[in-house]
């Protein structure tokens, strides 16, 4: 146990280390990237403002790599003064050196996904609406629990609209409520349609009921028309594209947004492989973790140490690849949404143990 423990701390501090080095690299760079862009419209307050709602989203993203320089570190150290073969003499296999950061990496992994995540999606919600809010646009939908809600407008009008159901690309719109304000945000106009298709620079509505709210009675002044067109600013890049980042959604609330996804008649795919690779993270990091020990346990000589090194963090550079390309499969729907998640941590994992017990002498 104690053993355990030693080893445990060792690896605990180098990953902070790391942590800490890569933070600080990020955040400058981020720093000048975001000075690039907005530097002319606002101070270096806001500028490092959004550098550092930007930091997690960015720490997140390159955990795996964080997870293998830590490990290549630790090895490397415990290598070269010879604690594994110490560890070794004292009847103990070099592989139970490997217990203790194992149960650490799942343990991260665990907390990245269940607390960490949130915390990225909440930054990264607060970092989009920044940046929007400084280049000027703002999102056009939104999903709830009664619909899908859209937003358009200019100078001279804003509508809102609401639908209970649409196409994959929200181009077509089922049952859609149509909701016109006027410069001041008095309500002028409201529409319904049974279908409203999205054109370019118009709606086309079809199934029209249409309601003047300037009137003394609306009701009494509504009409009823087989179609019609309303203006629209609107385009399917710009209704695909406020979707946003699935990583802006926490994990836990992942599966009702998905839910919502089905419902409004938009593909989830997305968000379902998105989802299933959070929960396989800890397996993945575990699998930086073997891969980097399995370059890194044996007692090094010579120059041989930095082509270990190499060798690993190559191999891990592949398997990261690996998985972003069985990401887009599953996008794509060529693969399971789980599958695409879960097999290139656990071939990885599978292999490197495969290494390490051909290398490990007992």
């Amino acid at each position: 146990m104690i053993l355990h423990r030693y080893f445990a701390r060792r690896y605990i501090m180098a990953f902070l280390g790391t942590l800490g080095i890569f933070f600080a690299m990020l955040t400058m760079i981020d720093f000048v990237e975001q000075a690039r862009r907005f530097g002319g419209t606002t101070g270096i307050g806001e500028l490092l403002a959004v550098s550092m709602l930007n930091a997690p989203a960015q720490l997140y993203e390159i955990l795996p790599l964080i997870v293998i320089i830590s490990g290549i570190a630790l090895f490397l150290g415990l290598a070269r003064s010879s604690e594994l073969v110490v560890t070794r003499a004292a009847g103990r296999s070099a592989l139970a050196a490997l217990i203790a950061p194992v149960v650490v990496t799942l343990l991260l992994g665990v907390a990245a996904v269940a607390l960490i995540n949130p915390l990225v999606a909440a930054t990264t919600r607060a970092y989009e609406a920044r940046t929007d809010s400084l280049k000027g646009e703002e999102r056009v939908i939104t999903l709830s629990d009664d619909g899908l809600w859209l937003r358009q407008g200019d100078s001279e009008v804003q509508t809102v609209i609401r639908a209970k159901g649409s196409n994959l690309d929200g181009t077509v719109l089922r049952e859609a409520s149509f909701l016109t304000f006027d410069t001041e945000g008095r309500p002028r106009e409201r529409v319904e349609a049974s279908l409203a298709e999205l054109q370019t620079g118009h709606w086309l509505l079809r199934g029209v009921k249409r309601w003047p709210l300037s009137a003394d009675n609306p009701e009494t002044a509504a009409e009823r028309l087989p179609q019609m067109t309303l203006a629209s600013s609107l385009t399917a890049t710009q209704i695909r594209d406020s979707f946003g980042d699935p990583a802006a959604i926490s994990v836990w609330k992942l599966p009702g947004f998905i839910d919502r996804l089905k419902e409004a008649g938009f593909t989830a795919r997305r968000h379902q492989v998105f989802l299933q690779t959070e929960l396989a993270q800890p397996a993945f990091l575990t699998a930086m973790l073997l891969i980097g020990a399995g370059f890194t346990m044996r007692h090094q000589r010579g120059g041989r140490v930095g082509v270990m090194v190499l060798g690993a963090i190559l191999l891990s550079f592949g398997v990261y690849f690996l998985r972003n390309f069985a990401q887009i499969l599953g996008e794509n729907g060529q693969i399971p949404p789980a599958l695409a998640a879960w097999a290139p941590p656990v071939a990885a994992i599978l292999s490197s143990l495969g290494l390490l017990l051909h290398l490990e002498d007992g």
